[in-house]
């Protein structure tokens, strides 16, 4: 067995709470918003009280300017700096912090507010506070009235105060006072309460033989509350640690990142969370694509000698502040979006992977601020970067990795006009003959719902702005329209529709639910082709349009001629060859 990384410290409630509050342990604000309800809160007192287990909490040596950093509870504490922080168990200090002692949190909009608990001594009862135990004579309406009493407001004070009130209570409804029986179960109730302090809470204190890697290991293989933690919360940790500011730059960011903003529409592709954002800020400051050199960057490790100085930690964080303010600032963030939109991407739903999202939003930057790329061909090159790499699913399977080889690369690229060859060579590589002819044909060989293959066709719809079939109106405005309600404007249809299937021999998902075997079509016409044949429906809206114009219809929605007459299987061989067609005629016209 290996040397223990960790010193298992007996801890009682009490001792932690002082300490967080005389400033002792640093309690920072590292989780904002408290993710917490009132009703866990009120849960985690009353398992103390029926003395049931609550875990654990974990420590880790503070770094040495740590007194720059916003905390929780008084700002004038007795230690400037304290000597250890929470990184595990930060819910459950800030919540017996708040409902014990008042402690003010803020909620998921940042705004103050208090955790208030209720208590009934005669019961032992928990309850979220509300202005019925407030008004209840027999229930402490806030706890923390117990835990804050001092020496002009004793506890045996406390008790004979209690037990007067609920006597009143009870002459007012005619009811008989308490029994001798009841004020000795009250004045044990109240010491229990007040007996939480000493509630056993163990303790881990990561030791000194644990370097920041094997902190942040210990932190990504714990268990929290039965949550397991990530690096991305490590990372959180530190920054929070550093520099608070920064963590609130970054949740302001995850809020504001989907509103409109100067004419830009609302941004449905990503809901921005705080590790997209460590990431871009780490890829585009360091050329960095793993989540670990983050932790190591911001511990102010020089990733060459492996040294870790605060020197160095001062200038990587100076660098990550800097990356941030590039990628949380708006306009960069929204022109991005709107390059997302025009290479047919009008939604989340589209996009396979968040990574795609992320990290050509770093190449944006890159080529923005670092190349100087002129606003025109960067934005031509970057929208020929998105339909490629997400149709493609460049940023899926060992993304880091690939991401990694781009950075190494971009490191030997010093002109404007050489980062534009190199994004245009790596598409070339990607965006073959070959790649139309035969490649996206095999990948329309599927009945997966989230294949990348179905959403690029889509979105070179869009690209196109062809009608949806048997409508005049852009798939695209479809999209728009659908964003909002319970249903949407459009709904996915089987060309040759699944109970003909059915009727035919088809008894398999797979082949019913072939990718080539769907269109979009507007609600009121999906519901009237419903389960007819292709040849009934087709002759119907052949009428409809006309010859010419329903040759169109087919050609812009990839449809051989006369699909309606082959047979299942060869319609979808020649659909598929036809959809990859429509992919390069976008793939072109963004190209111009």
């Amino acid at each position: 067995m290996g040397k223990e990384k960790f010193d298992s410290i007996p801890t009682k409630v009490a001792d932690l709470l002082r300490d967080v509050m005389n400033g002792k342990i640093g309690l920072p604000d590292l989780q904002r918003p408290f993710v917490w309800k009132d009703n866990k809160v009120r849960e985690l007192l009353d398992s103390m009280m029926k003395g049931y287990p609550i875990g654990y909490i974990m420590l880790w040596s503070s770094p040495e300017d740590y007194e720059k950093t916003s905390h929780i509870g008084p700002t004038e504490k007795k230690y400037r700096r304290p000597e250890d922080l929470v990184i595990d168990g930060q819910q459950r200090l800030t919540a017996l912090l708040a409902a014990m002692y008042g402690v003010t949190i803020k909620d998921k909009n940042y705004k103050e507010r208090k955790i208030l608990i209720s208590f009934n001594p005669l019961t032992r009862e928990f309850a979220v506070w509300s202005m019925a135990y407030e008004r209840d004579p027999e229930w402490i309406s806030r706890i923390s009235s117990v835990f804050q009493a001092d020496e002009e407001h004793t506890i045996a004070k406390f008790r004979k105060s209690y037990i007067a009130t609920a006597n009143e209570g009870r002459k007012k409804n005619n009811l008989p006072e308490l029994t001798e029986d009841e004020e000795d179960r009250v004045e044990n109730n109240i010491n229990d309460l007040l007996n939480l302090g000493i509630y056993s809470l163990p303790t881990l204190k990561i030791n000194t033989k644990a370097d920041e890697e094997d902190v942040a290991d210990i932190f990504v293989r714990v268990n929290s509350g039965g949550q397991k933690l990530t690096e991305k919360n490590f990372i959180e940790t530190l920054i929070a640690v550093y520099d608070n500011n920064i963590h609130d730059q970054i949740d302001r960011f995850c809020a504001e990142s989907r509103i409109p903003a100067n004419g830009t529409s609302y941004n449905q592709i990503l809901a921005v969370d705080p590790a997209h954002l460590i990431r871009m800020s780490v890829g585009l400051g360091f050329k960095r694509a793993r989540l670990k050199y983050a932790y190591m960057l911001l511990r102010g490790k020089n990733l060459k000698t492996g040294e870790i100085t605060q020197d160095v930690r001062e200038e990587n964080l100076k660098i990550f502040k800097t990356s941030l303010d590039l990628v949380t600032n708006l306009n960069n963030w929204h022109a991005f979006m709107n390059l997302f939109s025009a290479a047919g991407y009008l939604k989340g739903s589209l996009v396979a992977s968040s990574n795609a999202v992320v990290f050509s939003y770093v190449l944006y930057l890159i080529g923005k601020y670092e190349y100087k790329v002129a606003s025109q061909p960067l934005q031509k090159s970057i929208k020929k970067w998105i339909f490629m790499s997400t149709i493609t699913g460049f940023y899926t399977g060992s993304t880091e990795t690939e991401v990694e080889k781009q950075f190494a690369d971009l490191r030997t690229i010093v002109s404007t006009d050489g980062f534009v060859a190199y994004l245009d060579s790596i598409i070339e590589k990607r965006f073959t003959d070959d790649y139309f002819s035969y490649t996206l044909p095999g990948e329309l060989n599927s009945s997966s719902a989230n294949s990348p293959a179905w959403f690029g066709y889509i979105a070179a719809l869009n690209v196109l702005g062809t009608p949806m079939l048997f409508s005049t109106t852009p798939l695209s405005q479809y999209f728009v329209l659908g964003t909002s309600g319970n249903k949407n404007s459009v709904d996915k249809h089987h060309i040759f529709p699944k109970h003909y299937l059915e009727m035919i021999g088809y008894n398999k998902d797979r082949d019913r639910n072939q990718i080539a075997n769907f269109t979009y079509l507007d609600y009121p016409t999906n519901i009237d082709i419903a389960d007819k044949p292709p040849a009934e429906y087709v002759s119907q809206y052949r009428k409809k349009l006309g010859e010419e114009g329903y040759k169109l219809a087919c050609a812009q929605n990839a449809l051989p001629d006369n699909f309606e007459n082959l047979e299942y299987q060869e319609f979808l061989t020649q659909r598929r060859l036809l959809m990859a067609q429509i992919v390069r005629k976008a793939y072109n016209k963004l190209c111009k």
